[in-house]
C-alpha cells in the first residue's frame, strides 16, 4: 500500500471544497453520476475507433447502492476504468480533469459528448463522506487498484480485485448532527429525488434497489415489503427531441414535471440552434402572473443545463428583467464550467444564448399578437406592467425592443390597441399621439381635457396604469410622432375662428385673470381662457414635463421628492360660470376670490387630486348657497 500526499494547493483546495465551495451538498450525487456517465462515453467513443471494440447500449449503466447498516453509499459504473496512473493523475490532484485530458489526446470536436470535468466534482464527495474509496479496473487490465482517502491528509492507493471493468465509489456518509442531517443520503426517496432533479437526462440507466410496499393475498390491510431494481432517469430529454415527434401535451406535461407553474402555459418555444454555438431551450410564456411575482421571494431565471446535466435552477443571466415571466430551460454542450459547475467559467457562449432568446421571445410574442390576438391579450392583461418597466428601466435603453409589444386602450375602437394601429388611422393633419390618464377608462371618458381632441375626430389612448406616463416619456415619439398629454397646456391643434375669438376675449378680461392667478398664488402657474373646453367650466392642464397623473405616482412614493406638475387653471369663458366670474369682479372681489377658490377645488377633484383644506371647500360651498 503507497500512502501518498496531496500537492500543497490542492490540499488547500480540497479543504475548500469540503467547507464552501458548494451551496447544496447534495450536488455531490451529480458530480459522482456525471464523471459515471463520462466514462461510458469513453468506451463508446473508443468503440467507433477500435474495431476490436464493440458497445452494446444495453451493457452499460450506473448503479447507486446503499447499505444503511454500514452508512455506505456505491456508485457504481460500468465505463472504462482507471489504471494506476490514471488514479495518481486524476484523483491525486485538484482540477485535474480526466474527461477534459481524454477529449483533448483523441481530438475529440463532435463525437460523443464528455460532460466531466473529473477531479473536482469528484472531491465534492468529501463534503458528506468521511471515507472515500475508489475500485476501478481498466479497459484491456487484468489488475484493479483501491484509492481511498479520509479528506485533505492524503490518500492510498493498492492492488485489489475487480471482477468487471468499471469504477466503483464507495462513500462512508458521515454521522449526522443538528445542523448537517447526512442521514438522508441512505434514503431512497431522498437519492432518487436528487437524481430525478440534477441527472435525469443522462444517457445511460441510473438504477437503484428500491425497497416498494405491496398487498399481501390481494387484501388492502396487510403489506408486504419486496425489492425491485428501477431505472430512476428518463435518460431522453424532451428538448433533443425532434419537434414533429411532440405534441402540445407533451409540452404541457413537461411544464407540469418541472413545476414551472400551476398554470397551464399560453404559448411554448422550442429552440434548436447547431451553429457557431449549440444549445437546445424550451421555453413557456405562462397564463396567469405567479402569485409572487412582484415579491422579494420571485427569482427570474432559466434553468441551465450542460449536457443534460442541471447546473443552475434559476441561471438569471439568460433573461432580461423585461422578460422575467418566461420560464422553462436552456441545455448547451458548449458551456465551459469551473470547479462547482455551479458558475460559469466563459459567459461569452452565455451572453449569445441570451442575445438569442431574447430575440426569440420577442418574435414569439409579436407572432402571437398578429396571428392569436385573444391569447395575445390575455398574456398582456397579466404581463404589461412588467413590459412598461422594461421601456422604462434603464433610461429606455430597450424602448424600441418592446414598444411594439405594448398595447392600450382606445377611444375610438373602445378595445386595446397597438401604437402601429393608432398611427394607421391618423388623419393627415393630426401631428401627434393624443393620450389621456386616469384612474380607470370610465373616468378618463368623463375628463374635461379630452373634449377638443374628441371634437377634432382624433383617436385617443387612454393610460390607466401609475406606470404608463412614465414609459411614454422614455418613448418620446413613435414612428416619428410625438406623444401628447390631452392634459398638456398645449395640445398642437391649428386654431379656429372660435379660437380667435377666445384670444380677443382672452385679453379683454386679462386683469380677471390677473386677480385669479393672485387668489391662487403657490398653487398654479396661471390661469387662462381654456381652448378645450366646451361643456365644461373649468379644468386643470400642465406646462412642463411632468403630468397631473405622473404627480400623484410620485407623490405616493416612500421617498417622496415632493415633485409638482406647473397646473394652469384653464376657464371656459363660453360657460354660464364666467358670466359669474365677471360679475363677481366687477362687483365685488372677495367673492371673486370665493369663486376662485371654489373653481381651483373643483378642477382638483375632477382629477382625483387631494383638496388641501376639505373643511374650507365645505364652509365655501355653504357661502354660495346662502
Amino acid at each position: 500500500m503507497e500512502k501518498k500526499q496531496f500537492q500543497a494547493e490542492s490540499k488547500r483546495l480540497l479543504e475548500m471544497m469540503i467547507n464552501s465551495i458548494y451551496s447544496q451538498k447534495e450536488v455531490f450525487l451529480r458530480e459522482l453520476i456525471s464523471n459515471a456517465s463520462d466514462a461510458i462515453d469513453k468506451i463508446y467513443y473508443k468503440a467507433l475507433t477500435d474495431e476490436n471494440l464493440s458497445f452494446n447500449k444495453d451493457s452499460y449503466y450506473i448503479k447507486v447502492v446503499t447499505e444503511k447498516e454500514n452508512r455506505l453509499l456505491k456508485i457504481i459504473d460500468t465505463g472504462i476504468g482507471m489504471t494506476k496512473d490514471e488514479m495518481e493523475a486524476n484523483l491525486g490532484v485538484i482540477a485535474q480533469s480526466g474527461s477534459l485530458a481524454f477529449k483533448k489526446e483523441n481530438e475529440l470536436k463532435d463525437g460523443h459528448d464528455i460532460i466531466g470535468q473529473f477531479g473536482v466534482g469528484f472531491y465534492a464527495a468529501f463534503m458528506v463522506a468521511d471515507v472515500v474509496t475508489v475500485i476501478s479496473r481498466a479497459l484491456g487490465s487484468d489488475v484493479a487498484y483501491k484509492w481511498e482517502s479520509k479528506g485533505a491528509d492524503g490518500y492510498t492507493i493498492e492492488p485489489t480485485e475487480k471482477d468487471t471493468v468499471g469504477t466503483e465509489i464507495i462513500l462512508k456518509i458521515k454521522e449526522g448532527t443538528e445542523e448537517e442531517h447526512f442521514d438522508e443520503y441512505l434514503e431512497d426517496y431522498r437519492l432518487k429525488t436528487i437524481i430525478k432533479k440534477y441527472s435525469d437526462f443522462i444517457r445511460y440507466p441510473i438504477k437503484m434497489d428500491v425497497t416498494e410496499q405491496k398487498p399481501k393475498d390481494d387484501t388492502e390491510n396487510e403489506y408486504v415489503e419486496f425489492t425491485e431494481e428501477q431505472t430512476i432517469n428518463s435518460m431522453v430529454p424532451i428538448w433533443r427531441k425532434n419537434k414533429n415527434e411532440l405534441t402540445t401535451e407533451d409540452y404541457e406535461n413537461f411544464y407540469n414535471e418541472k413545476h414551472y407553474g400551476f398554470d397551464k402555459p399560453l404559448k411554448h418555444i422550442h429552440i434548436s440552434v447547431d451553429g457557431s454555438i449549440r444549445y437546445n431551450a424550451i421555453l413557456y410564456i405562462p397564463e396567469k402572473i405567479p402569485f409572487d411575482y412582484y415579491s422579494k421571494e420571485f427569482e427570474k431565471g432559466l434553468e441551465l443545463y450542460s449536457n443534460g446535466v442541471l447546473i443552475m435552477n434559476k441561471c438569471g443571466d439568460l433573461l432580461p428583467d423585461y422578460f422575467s415571466f418566461v420560464k422553462g430551460m436552456v441545455d448547451s454542450e458548449d458551456l465551459s464550467l469551473n470547479i462547482s459547475r455551479e458558475i460559469l467559467q466563459h459567459d461569452r457562449q452565455l451572453k449569445l444564448i441570451a442575445k438569442n432568446i431574447n430575440k426569440k421571445i420577442k418574435s414569439e410574442l409579436l407572432s402571437l399578437l398578429k396571428n392569436e390576438r385573444e391569447k395575445y391579450e390575455e398574456f398582456y392583461k397579466s404581463f404589461s406592467r412588467q413590459l412598461k418597466f422594461g421601456v422604462y428601466n434603464d433610461f429606455g435603453m430597450h424602448k424600441e425592443e418592446l414598444q411594439d409589444l405594448l398595447m392600450f386602450y382606445s377611444s375610438k375602437e373602445k378595445k386595446m390597441v397597438t401604437f402601429d394601429e393608432y398611427i394607421s388611422r391618423m388623419p393627415e393633419e393630426q401631428k401627434y399621439i393624443y393620450y389621456a390618464s386616469g384612474e380607470s377608462y370610465d373616468r378618463i371618458d368623463k375628463l374635461p381635457q379630452t373634449e377638443l381632441v374628441s371634437d377634432k375626430g382624433y383617436e385617443i389612448l387612454y393610460f390607466n396604469e401609475d406606470i404608463d406616463e412614465f414609459a411614454i416619456k422614455m418613448i418620446m415619439n413613435y414612428k416619428e410622432k410625438e406623444f401628447k398629454s390631452v392634459s398638456s397646456s398645449d395640445l398642437g391643434i391649428e386654431a379656429d375662428e372660435n379660437d380667435t375669438t377666445s384670444e380677443k376675449e382672452a385679453n379683454e378680461h386679462q386683469e380677471l385673470f390677473a386677480h385669479m392667478k393672485d387668489v391662487l398664488i403657490g398653487k398654479v402657474k396661471d390661469v387662462r381662457v381654456s381652448k378645450r373646453l366646451k361643456s365644461h367650466p373649468v379644468c386643470l392642464s400642465t406646462d412642463g414635463e411632468v403630468t397631473i397623473e405622473m404627480e400623484k405616482v410620485l407623490s405616493a412614493m416612500p421617498d417622496n421628492q415632493n415633485v409638482k406638475a406647473d397646473k394652469v387653471l384653464e376657464i371656459n369663458i363660453h360657460h354660464d360660470v364666467f358670466q359669474s366670474l365677471k360679475g363677481a369682479f366687477d362687483h365685488d372681489k372677495d367673492k371673486l376670490s370665493l369663486y376662485t377658490n371654489l373653481l381651483y377645488n373643483q378642477a382638483l377633484l375632477i382629477e382625483g387630486l387631494p383638496i388641501q383644506d376639505p373643511l374650507e371647500f365645505t364652509n365655501d360651498i355653504c357661502k354660495v348657497m346662502v
